[in-house]
């Protein structure tokens, strides 16, 4: 089985980053987490309502705690959380799919430029396809891969595993829990000018 832990070379990377703005994407290169977080910060209008999805990667960067615990945010997140379940979903699920800017990571990048983002309910979705104005995404360079295949394989072989233990964890799930990306989104052409910006750091960060 492949290592998708691996680091790419500078050649690859470069090759993804161009292939990224040929389909619409802005893209950038950063050394390490430090500046990850710099980095996707500044590119934060004044004033927008920010949601985090939920995310190692954006955890690791400091981005998350940044954004919702600081003040210094219009922060989405804690607004969602403070609301309840049983007499405001709708509106929860109204909130979430449309926030100024959302920020996340995905599971896969293609050297022609496709992002490939899993998920289980499908909720941080809507936001990603169209619901946000801007979309900012942070990924570990040990994410791209050949082609959808292989970002399918990566998610698969190597996410599932580490994902359902988190899971697991995270929210007290039975032992023999197993998640499952039952939705698959795929980013191949952004057509609205400026909106998807994505970070990519020569770091393994995130699953």
């Amino acid at each position: 089985m492949k290592d998708f832990t691996k680091l790419p070379s500078n050649e690859i990377v470069k090759r993804t980053v161009e292939a990224l703005k040929a389909n619409g994407m802005e893209a950038y290169v950063v050394a390490n987490a430090d500046e990850a977080r710099e980095k996707a910060l500044s590119l934060i209008p004044a004033g927008s309502e920010t949601m985090t999805m939920t995310s190692i990667t954006l955890d690791q960067t400091g981005i998350s705690k940044a954004i919702n615990e600081t003040g210094k945010y219009d922060a989405a997140k804690p607004k969602l959380y403070s609301m309840d379940q049983k007499t405001q979903a709708r509106d929860m699920r109204k909130y979430g799919a449309a926030p100024d800017v959302a920020l996340g990571s995905a599971h896969a990048v293609t050297e022609s430029g496709t992002l490939v983002i899993a998920s289980l309910t499908g909720s941080q979705l809507p936001a990603i396809a169209y619901g946000s104005a801007s979309i900012i995404f942070v990924v570990g360079t040990q994410k791209i891969v050949a082609d959808v295949e292989e970002g399918l394989k990566r998610i698969n072989q190597h996410i599932l595993p580490l994902e359902s233990d988190r899971a697991r964890k995270a929210y007290g799930l039975p032992e023999d829990f197993q998640t499952f990306p039952s939705k698959v989104l795929l980013l191949n052409k952004e057509i609205q000018e400026r909106r998807i910006k994505v970070i990519l750091v020569n770091e393994a960060l995130g699953f």
